[in-house]
């Protein structure tokens, strides 16, 4: 027995084939109940059969062999170890080596904790009701029913349900057969493929759909809540083109009969791909016209990119173990780019990828991250890996390679004006890779090996010497450039936002130009540090010219970071102002030069020396990561030098206000979806950093909002921004602005409305307004999900939300400690502080509260507070500061 205790993973002596499941929840008693008959091969000699369960009560056990059906086996024992969640059965005899039916009767509760088979609730006609919902990735089936609960244990799956018969329920299948009697009826549904037990999916409830067909006759539908059908159209037309376009990409249609989306009111994900039968929140499913911003649009069509990607990368295809979770990941958000791009290209998706590169940078500079291929050895532990490694460092160093395997020359337009290489062109050869590795391991399990032996098939390039520097160590490189003489030397270290030394070498594909994209080379830099002569290396000449310039890593395709020297940092830096750069390598500059900072290697002054050359900047992406490294560079100023405070947001607004102006507060015709989303985001940060014209006009526009929902002053692009700008307004006297929007969370049922305020209140500068704001998130009034929203507290409410967190850690713990959620509390509240003080205070509190759940998490956000402290530390020895901020605040231009 005890040889099962402790172990990453099922003893193979068993292999399960085939699921028949039975389950009739109760949604009035939230119990269910239910029986299983698996299908298993015997393939090696055993007394035992050990598969997956937990929070079940076992209520019968047979083990019938197919060789003599009317042989019926019982256990002489049944142990339902809980901290293994493992169910140990022990016979009296060795099993024979054969297939045979393991029939379980069970029983369970629907939780209320977002995982497993669980219970959502919702209105209808004014009466709360529950619906019953699973989610089961990573490793939560076993709460449903008894199973051998691993990627690589796919099966085929029979599932019937015994449900009230006026209620909607789905699952992976068509429905074969359904029988009413009287209250209730008995739904069955055909045999799935084989897939893992975590894509198995159910539903029920009540619910309204929109239906559509793709072109080879699958049949897509989108659900809401009664009432809410409508608000999924645009997923469903995302969903038909993006089925076609996947299916003409890997080469494979779409395996299953019908596709079925679902926004679910109690969520914790975002979305869930169980196989044809895909799972929401609402806020990633539905948009509504006339509420929903461009944002929201954005949101729902890359979430339902991602997740029908997954039909492919993950469901045909499952990585093995949980260790190649990024081959789900990281490829399902990669192919989810390509998709958008193709089905709106006037959104420059790629040039928005850059957010899911850096988001993997910030998170891969910390030597509390991890290796893309992690070591998995407990259940407990997987949680933590759905993160910015294994999505956005995953994705990104698909790009990288997409961009080496694909690197056709560039085609140059206009210097300024020059529009990436459309992600589709890049990824031909990329794809049609895929595509065999696809077939080839269709209905299987694979390994990040056995895609890179496709790719080196597919393309006869060294992918697997290449990648393996990228995916089996954690971190990335800075490449240092200087230029003496005509001599260029480029440097590899590890880069670590604390500024320590690393020890990492990666082999690093690099591009680079020199004042037009028209002279540009590509090149891998093997070794820690390599001279080049520039004009052998691009056939320029740099020293004798004072405007020309070196942009490495064109494009920003490779995922590491770049120094240059003061000289060409210059260079690049006049390269902006005059407009010669394309919005991506603006961005990437800019990046750069604020992680440098962070980590000590530049000062904060060149950074605003740096940040003041993006005054006539109009491009949404390089302008939103100008508004959040303002924001960051604001909140570290506070600590470090607080009386340059004030200068230091009137150089912010400088910058924004030029754009601000071009765009107004009402949209024009016809503009496109990128200023849409800029305006808003815009207006947040003039209100934030107290630009009193903006807050007068956006409060103005907020009040006549409450009187007549239907005016045209506040659209939804805008909402955000007013009801940030009243919460800067609001103190404990002079509440009206608060109880204004908790009003209208009150009386919205959209979502996206719920969230946009929820993500407002924290906003405020009054500790007695925060400390109620965070006492709000914990009533019945916000779902679980969103209370996660309501947490980015200023540097004003830091103090008070860390007291909040400690006084309700024990509710927050017992409400959330069983899901991913709880990760963010932590990350959001303790991360923000920048003092050694502060660290080892947070320490201490978990030195007895820390479970493996939050303990990578916990890790990191203190790693993030020492960062703060030290940038802190070298900001206040700058000299030069003052005297910059100062220039900068008051420059006429």
């Amino acid at each position: 027995m005890d040889q099962f205790k402790r172990q990453p993973r099922l003893p193979k002596f068993a292999v399960p084939k085939r699921y028949d499941i039975r389950i009739k929840p109760d949604l009035t008693a939230c119990k269910f109940a239910g029986t299983v008959s698996i299908h298993v091969d015997i393939v090696a000699d055993t007394k035992f059969l050990v598969l997956n369960a937990a929070d079940l009560t076992i209520s019968s056990v047979s083990f019938t062999p197919s060789s003599s059906s009317s042989t019926v086996l019982n256990p002489t024992k049944i142990d339902l170890v809980e901290e293994d969640e493992i169910l140990v059965l022990e016979f009296a005899e060795t099993l024979p080596r054969a297939l045979g039916a393991l029939t379980i009767g069970f029983e369970g509760t629907l939780n209320d904790k977002m995982k497993g088979f669980y219970r959502s609730t919702y209105e209808h006609n004014g009466e709360k009701k529950n619906m019953a919902v699973t989610q089961f990735e990573p490793a939560d089936a076993r709460r449903c029913f008894p199973c051998w609960d691993e990627p690589a244990c796919k099966a085929t799956f029979k599932i019937t349900l015994d449900v009230p018969s006026d209620l909607v329920a789905l699952s992976n299948m068509p429905i074969v057969e359904e029988k009413v009697e009287g209250p209730l009826k008995t739904v069955s549904y055909q045999e799935s493929p084989i897939m893992s037990t975590y894509l198995v999916a159910i539903v029920v409830g009540l619910f309204d759909y929109v239906e559509d067909h793709t072109s080879d006759g699958i049949k897509v539908r989108v659900y809401g809540q009664v009432g809410k059908a409508d608000q999924g159209k645009f997923a469903l037309h995302v969903a038909v083109k993006t089925l076609v376009l996947y299916k003409e990409y890997f080469g494979v249609p779409y395996s299953l009969p019908k596709l079925d989306m679902i926004a679910i009111p109690d969520f914790a994900a975002g979305a869930m791909e169980n196989y044809g039968l895909v799972t929401y929140r609402e806020t990633a499913l539905l948009y509504d016209e006339k509420h929903s911003a461009a944002a929201n649009k954005q949101r729902v069509a890359t979430v339902v990119a991602h997740e029908l990607a997954h039909q492919w990368f993950g469901n045909l295809v499952t990585m093995e173990w949980w260790t190649h979770l990024w081959l789900n990941e990281g490829f399902a958000t990669w192919v989810s780019y390509l998709a958008t791009d193709s089905l709106f290209p006037g959104w420059k998706i790629w040039t928005q990828f850059l957010d899911e590169s850096t988001e993997g940078l910030r998170l891969d500079g910390l030597a509390e991250s991890h290796p893309i291929e992690v070591e998995i050895n407990h259940a407990g532990e997987i949680d933590e890996i759905f993160d910015a490694i294994s999505y956005r460092k995953g994705a990104s160093v698909i790009r990288m390679l997409q961009s080496y395997l694909g690197a056709e020359p560039f085609q140059p337009k206009t210097l300024g004006a020059r529009q990436p290489p459309s992600g589709l062109q890049f990824a031909q050869r990329l794809l049609k890779s895929l595509a065999a590795y696809i077939k080839k391991h269709a209905c299987s399990n694979a390994k990040t090996e056995d895609l890179w032996a496709a790719l080196e098939e597919g393309t006869g390039e060294p992918v697997n010497m290449l990648m393996n520097s990228w995916t089996k160590q954690m971190g990335y490189p800075v490449v240092s450039v200087t230029l003496n003489d005509q001599k260029l030397v480029l440097e590899q270290t590890q880069f670590l936002s604390s500024g320590a030394q690393g020890n990492g070498q990666w082999i690093v594909p690099i591009t680079l130009c020199c004042s037009s994209y028209d002279l540009h080379k590509n090149f891998l830099l093997q070794k820690e540090s390599e001279l080049f002569d520039v004009k052998e290396l691009l056939g320029c000449s740099v020293a004798e010219n004072k405007s020309a310039w070196i942009k490495l890593n064109v494009d920003q395709a490779g995922f590491y970071r770049v120094k240059y020297d003061d000289d060409l940092a210059a260079r690049l830096r006049n390269a902006i102002e005059k407009k010669q750069l394309s919005a991506i390598d603006r961005y990437g500059i800019l990046d750069d030069s604020f992680a440098l900072c962070m980590a000590g290697k530049q000062s904060l002054t060149s950074l605003i020396t740096l940040m003041s050359a993006y005054r006539e900047e109009e491009e949404y992406t390089v302008l939103s990561n100008l508004i959040a490294i303002s924001l960051k560079v604001a909140r570290i100023a506070t600590d470090a030098t607080p009386q340059l405070l004030d200068n230091l947001k009137l150089f912010f607004v400088s910058l924004f206000q030029n754009m601000a102006e071009k765009l107004g507060w009402e949209p024009k015709q016809g503009e496109s979806h990128l200023d849409s989303m800029l305006r808003g985001e815009i207006l947040s940060a003039l209100a934030v950093f107290g630009h009193e014209l903006t807050i007068e006009e956006a409060i103005k526009r907020f009040y006549a909002f409450l009187d007549d929902r239907n005016t045209p002053l506040l659209p939804p692009d805008i909402r955000k921004a007013a009801y940030v700008a009243v919460m800067r307004r609001v103190t404990s006297s002079n509440r009206s602005g608060y109880e204004a929007l908790l009003r209208l969370y009150r009386e919205t049922d959209l979502s996206q409305e719920k969230t946009r305020i929820l993500g407002s209140l924290p906003c405020c500068k009054d500790t007695t307004i925060i400390s109620e704001v965070l006492n709000f998130l914990l009533t019945p009034e916000v779902r679980s999900q969103d209370v996660v929203f309501g947490l980015a507290v200023g540097s004003e409410g830091r103090e008070t939300a860390w007291l909040w967190l400690k006084d309700n850690w024990e509710h927050i713990s017992k409400t959330w400690g069983s899901g991913f959620l709880i990760t963010r509390f932590v990350s959001a509240i303790v991360s923000p502080f920048a003092s050694l003080e502060k660290a080892n205070e947070v320490s201490e509190f978990f030195a007895t509260r820390s479970k493996p759940a939050i303990a990578r998490t916990l890790k990191q956000s203190l790693e993030r507070v020492r960062i703060n402290a030290n940038w802190v530390q070298s900001i206040k020895n700058e000299k030069q500061l003052a005297d910059a901020v100062t220039e900068l605040a008051y420059r006429k231009y």
